[in-house]
């Protein structure tokens, strides 16, 4: 029998889904992220072993003891002009955001952490740097919760509601129930409603992230080349749900990055995306930690993982 790590559920809510009630009986519930993990990459300038990978505008190979001078800049793109062009369409739209904010890049560009604030943005914990924790040792994983939380409260004035690795251990989740103060956490991709897990004993909430409605498919061979394809996408993940939702109402969840959508050549393709939502009825457009303390109220402890 297997045993180590957290506990597999291949069955989840099954072909009985509970309705969510969301607020004014809603549909969908649509929550829009946007990832601020620029200048918290691997970098050796940092102390890191190698260069960043991952999620980068250029196709590129973990570099040891070498700078990738490629990948530093498609980074440095969404810190100095993505994030500004993206937080202007939501500003100008009034739409609600929520940020998953790596605690070392929003250090980094202060600028980025106050103007979230003042459009009253959320926040997820997105680690204190954008790197993998897999083996990471875990009091080292311990403190950079700790940092991470520290890092977001003190320049934005609001704690984390909920926390998103991205890139996790076998011990994150135990180890965001034991830092305490979360609501939520989103590291898993596994369902379309949010769900309930016990944890060391204590009922703990998972809202579920997403990998394929994310435009981190834009990495070269991915998925997404153009701004069509990314709007098509999105539209057809959000009338299939809203669809559903006429008799079981869903979740649907878009992450964006700065240095992806943050582009001139896809910046139109999140505003057909909000242009397509904003002509429909019954949606919720909403915070995740909205999301979180709906779940709480209405569904708390329902269908728990043991």
């Amino acid at each position: 029998m297997m045993t180590d790590g957290p506990e597999r559920d291949f069955i989840g809510y099954g072909p009985t889904p509970p309705d969510p009630k969301w607020p004014g009986g809603a549909r969908l519930a649509l929550n829009l992220i946007l990832n601020y993990e620029e200048g918290a990459e691997y970098s050796i300038l940092d102390g890191d072993a190698h260069s960043e990978s991952m999620l980068s505008e250029v196709a590129a190979q973990p570099l040891p003891g070498e700078r990738n001078l490629n990948v530093e800049s498609s980074y440095e793109y969404g810190s100095r002009a993505g994030v500004w062009r993206i937080l202007r369409v939501f500003a100008e739209r009034q739409a609600p955001l929520t940020i998953y904010g790596v605690g070392a890049a929003l250090e980094r560009n202060p600028a980025v952490a106050e103007e979230t604030a003042r459009m009253g943005c959320d926040y997820v914990g997105h680690g204190w740097r954008w790197v993998e924790y897999r083996n990471m040792p875990e009091d080292e994983e311990r403190e950079h919760i700790k940092l991470c939380v520290e890092a977001i409260e003190r320049l934005t004035g609001k704690r984390p509601a909920g926390w998103f690795t991205g890139r996790p251990s076998l011990n994150t989740r135990r180890l965001v129930v034991e830092e305490g103060g979360f609501l939520y956490d989103c590291d898993a991709i596994n369902d379309d409603l949010p769900y309930w897990v016990m944890v060391d004993g204590k009922q703990h909430l998972v809202i579920c992230h997403t990998f394929d409605t994310n435009d981190g498919r834009f990495t070269r061979g991915q998925g997404f080349s153009t701004a069509d394809q990314w709007f098509t996408y999105m539209r057809d993940a959000f009338d299939c749900l809203y669809r559903e939702g006429e008799t079981s109402p869903k979740l649907l969840t878009v992450a964006m990055h700065c240095r992806m959508i943050g582009r001139p050549g896809r910046i139109s393709a999140l505003t057909r995306f909000l242009d397509h939502v904003e002509a429909h009825s019954d949606v919720w457009l909403c915070h995740r930690d909205e999301i979180a303390r709906h779940w709480h109220e209405h569904h708390y402890g329902q269908a728990a993982l043991s």
